[in-house]
């Protein structure tokens, strides 16, 4: 049990860090503003268990599903955060949307991609989930409660992309236009700079073992 609560300690800090679903739920309203508020609350609900099966994914298998496709972290995070900048660059220079919000009938079809992958959890979480998940113990029982601590801690924090994105209108009203439009921009360049970020550290990846030779 000790172990499970190390390892829930250790996995939800670290991944609410990198997933940081309050200014995502900023993104999410932009992204969604010509939804219904049932749909964008539908939408919330399909984010948040999505980010768990992607969070609980990479934790268990992840490390083993990039070296059967012979892909490297460093990959990863090149292609991620080109993908993570380019949304957060589309969102930080897409006009206001002041029209009224009409139903969608495909609203759905966005719930994976781009809300989940790469805007809530990106190739950075799958990153860090993938570190902690390869940091288990040796042992079978204590890598046992070790993944049930992770579970724990991605499943929490699925609650929490939950309520803070079905939460985001509420908050938005609060704010009004003007604090809303703010945080919402502030929230989309702090979005950018992680692409950027990533991609910087991918890159730094690749090219460190090469200028190492010289």
């Amino acid at each position: 049990m000790g172990g499970a609560i190390a390892a829930f300690l250790l996995g939800y800090p670290a991944l609410f860090s990198i997933v940081n679903p309050l200014s995502g739920a900023f993104i999410f309203r932009e992204m969604t503003l010509t939804c219904t508020p049932s749909e964008r609350a539908a939408l919330a609900w399909h984010v948040a268990r999505y980010a768990f099966v992607v969070m609980v994914g990479a934790l268990l298998a992840g490390s083993f599903v990039l070296a059967f496709f012979g892909i490297s972290l460093a990959a990863l995070r090149v292609a991620g955060g080109m993908v993570v900048a380019l949304s957060a660059w589309r969102l930080l220079n897409s006009p206001e949307n002041t029209e009224q919000a009409e139903p969608t009938d495909g609203a759905h079809d966005i719930a994976l991609f781009p809300l989940t992958i790469p805007i809530t959890t990106g190739p950075g979480t799958i990153a860090v989930a993938v570190a902690l998940g390869s940091a288990h113990p040796v042992t079978v029982a204590a890598a046992i409660w070790f993944f049930l601590g992770m579970t724990v801690a991605a499943a929490a924090l699925a609650l929490t992309i939950w309520i803070t994105y079905r939460s985001a209108d509420r908050v938005a009203r609060l704010m009004g236009p003007t604090g809303s439009r703010s945080v919402t921009r502030l929230a989309s360049f702090l979005l950018l700079c992680i692409g950027v970020q990533i991609l910087i550290t991918g890159v730094r990846d690749v090219l460190g073992p090469l200028l190492a030779q010289h």
